[in-house]
């Protein structure tokens, strides 16, 4: 991890621009401001760990990063995976706890990370700033409930189809610059790389997909989009 230099403004228009803070004044902008550094990490470098005290808000200004949690077996399960402008470790830094994932760097990512501190004093202060809080906080719980429902209602066939339809082709085929794998899909999807491995062959059986030297291309849309309903 490396702290990097900035521009004020470059930091007050992140600010400015995030969802949590998007309308605050001039004055609590400043302020928090100066709790906020930029940070680069390597690819495959670990942002932070689950259980380490909150490492503050944390918003993706270049590159991508998952966030993931370990089974006590030691598989890994990819929750997310975030870009540019998104925002994650929400949860520690509003009810005071530790980290609840790890996230680890995809690529050469930057980072800017706010002090919890400095969000709870505003919440503190600001009943307008809390509310968008408990706004943000609900959408996101949803996000998670819809999250639950499908991991109990979809197969792993249908749920693979769903993610291969989301990711960008070109992190399928490998033309970019980073590549999904069977076992960032298994752990993506909460289950391991061989049933994966099955899933993938039923697609391709169906005409939905090609994979060549383990890389997965599209090959008939329609297909895959049943494939990603639950009951077809």
């Amino acid at each position: 991890m490396q702290l990097l230099r900035i521009d004020y403004r470059q930091k007050l228009d992140t600010l400015r621009s995030n969802i949590f803070f998007q309308g605050l004044s001039d004055e609590s902008l400043n302020e928090l401001a100066g709790f906020t550094t930029l940070r680069r990490f390597e690819r495959g470098e670990v942002l932070f760990w689950e259980g380490d005290p909150c490492a503050g808000l944390h918003i993706i200004q270049t590159g991508s990063v998952k966030l993931f949690r370990i089974s006590p077996q030691g598989r890994q399960h990819i929750l997310r995976v975030i870009q540019e402008g998104d925002t994650c470790n929400e949860v520690p830094v509003f009810d005071g706890g530790t980290n609840p994932v790890n996230v680890e760097a995809l690529e050469e990512t930057t980072v800017w990370v706010v002090e919890a501190n400095a969000v709870q004093t505003l919440m503190r202060n600001d009943p307008a700033f809390m509310q968008k809080t408990i706004h943000n906080l609900s959408r996101m719980l949803r996000h998670l409930v819809n999250m639950v429902s499908e991991m109990a209602f979809y197969q792993v066939t249908h749920r693979l189809a769903r993610l291969i339809g989301e990711i960008p082709q070109e992190e399928l085929s490998g033309e970019g610059p980073t590549r999904w794998t069977q076992d960032q899909l298994a752990a993506r999807l909460g289950t391991v790389r061989e049933v994966v491995a099955r899933s993938l062959r039923e697609l391709e059986r169906s005409g939905a997909i090609c994979v060549e030297n383990r890389r997965i291309v599209i090959r008939d849309t329609e297909v895959l989009q049943q494939w990603a309903q639950p009951w077809n």
